[in-house]
């Protein structure tokens, strides 16, 4: 059943401790309202909270799809109807004439091949929004295991689904704003796992007439405008990702929590496997410490390597959302942060309703052997 316990109870003194503000503005961490069932086309993608538990996730064998695509036309994917318009030179594709539930083995390969070349693709229009969970999550088994949410909103008996819900939530917003300057979380998606997803679906069910961009990096790009002596000192250098944070919050929150903390040490420097680029593997949600710096050292070198990814905007692509489009990226070499500007100074935010399908991919791979 959805969780459906207070934020935070009052202490038998009377004393209301202060209610923390989120962790991350998109995540929901308790039952939405009734009023949202009637607000929204698609009810049954409310976030629930059925309690279940997770293991911790073991190493598997992955194969990259992208990797059986040797057709650099892509004609099983873009066909004579298709039409690519690039967002900007490097990063970032809208194709259109494209229904991705019609698409072949072969198309699917093509796709991911697509996707790690380009690294964020935009599907306007797409049949698959409305073929329902089933559909959804059976397509994105193809690009890897299914990544189970351990905390957010899912869509029932559907774990793998992380439902990002926002509708009003006035009081939680302006609480938000106080605390923070921006509602911008720059981020990589479950970096904690021992094998992060690879390829991501974004799938927006409602969303405003204006806003609600999601903004992408491309962490490959921003590698190479570093210099070669930096650079060849972050290629030896391994990051610890955990989750924590995420749980301790969740669980001050009063949410449910579905699975332990995750802490795994990564390389700093990835090899993407089809392209080979090296791409910076961080993010301002996961990273707790640099294995081998003192604490003040590792703050300083994460603030700058995440001020040159935000500030980077000529490595980046921004994507502008509308009804039953799907987007798709390559975790590996991006990091993205939502744009919650869809604000009413009387009603909080206006109405976005989307949800996420993970694919895990493989193990990162480090730049020199010797780091395993």
């Amino acid at each position: 059943m959805p969780s459906s316990a207070p934020l935070i109870r009052s202490k038998a003194n009377g004393h209301q401790p202060e209610i923390p503000i989120s962790y991350d503005i998109n995540i929901p961490y308790v039952d939405v309202d009734k009023q949202s069932h009637v607000n929204t086309p698609y009810p049954q993608y409310l976030p629930t909270w059925d309690p279940m538990w997770f293991d911790p996730l073991p190493a598997f064998e992955y194969s990259d799809p992208a990797l059986r695509a040797k057709d650099p036309s892509k004609r099983n994917l873009l066909g004579p109807t298709a039409q690519v318009h690039h967002i900007q030179p490097n990063i970032g594709s809208v194709v259109e004439g494209v229904q991705l539930n019609t698409l072949s083995d072969a198309g699917k390969d093509e796709l991911a091949r697509l996707i790690s070349e380009r690294k964020v693709v935009a599907f306007p229009d797409q049949d698959l929004i409305d073929d329902g969970p089933d559909a959804q999550e059976s397509f994105m088994r193809y690009f890897g295991k299914p990544n189970y949410q351990p905390v957010s909103g899912t869509v029932r008996n559907h774990p793998a689904f992380h439902v990002i819900h926002r509708d009003g939530n006035r009081d939680e917003i302006a609480r938000f704003l106080e605390a923070r300057t921006t509602t911008t979380l720059w981020h990589q998606d479950v970096s904690y796992e021992i094998q992060p997803p690879g390829y991501v679906m974004l799938g927006l069910l409602q969303g405003p007439d204006v806003g609600g961009d999601t903004v992408f990096a491309a962490t490959d790009m921003a590698y190479k405008r570093l210099s070669p002596t930096l650079r060849a000192f972050l290629d030896t250098l391994k990051v610890m990702h955990s989750s924590s944070k995420m749980i301790n919050h969740t669980r001050l929150m009063g949410g449910l929590i579905r699975k332990d903390p995750v802490d795994t040490l990564h390389p700093l420097i990835r090899v993407h496997p089809v392209t080979g680029e090296k791409c910076l593997f961080l993010n301002a949600e996961f990273v707790t410490r640099i294995q081998g710096m003192k604490e003040p050292e590792t703050k300083w070198m994460l603030d700058f390597l995440m001020n040159h990814i935000i500030t980077g905007h000529d490595f980046q692509a921004r994507v502008r959302w509308q009804p039953r489009t799907i987007v798709m990226f390559d975790n590996r070499c991006t990091t993205h942060s939502a744009i919650v500007d869809y604000l009413d100074d009387e009603y909080g935010a206006k109405a976005r309703h989307i949800f996420r399908i993970c694919a895990l991919g493989e193990k990162p791979i480090p730049v020199y052997d010797e780091f395993e």
